[in-house]
């Protein structure tokens, strides 16, 4: 696959009381049931969009780093975002920014990723 510098790919998910119920049962987590959308639940997104829509499937993540600006609110669309900011075909390296914001532009998080893939391209 040829990349290209720019390129993106988003996901828009919103995340409920009930998904925070079964997100504590499943991460077998202590206490109250979150109010606000967990960091992993955000990390996942970046996940699934990195693995399987961009760079897609072969991609190995070899970094990343999240900053979480504010909470990310249950019941509001969160859309997580990846973008192509460096390629190193040489190297088969692939650099990303990631973002995750409200449906109001509001940004929760942002950083980046580095990811290996076996055929960058030359973009």
């Amino acid at each position: 696959m040829t990349f290209e510098i720019g390129q993106l790919s988003e996901i828009t998910r919103t995340y409920s009381a009930e998904d925070m119920i079964a997100f504590k049962r499943q991460a077998a987590l202590d206490g109250a049931v979150p109010e606000t959308v967990p960091g992993p639940l955000i990390g996942a997104l970046f996940s699934y969009l990195l693995g399987v829509k961009l760079p897609g499937r072969g991609t190995n993540y070899l970094k990343q780093d999240m900053r979480f600006l504010t909470d990310a609110p249950l019941d509001t669309a969160l859309t997580a975002r990846v973008t192509v900011t460096r390629l190193r075909p040489e190297k088969h390296l692939v650099d990303l920014e990631t973002t995750c914001t409200t449906a109001d532009g509001v940004r929760v998080c942002e950083g980046r990723a580095l990811v290996y893939v076996e055929d960058v391209g030359k973009g």
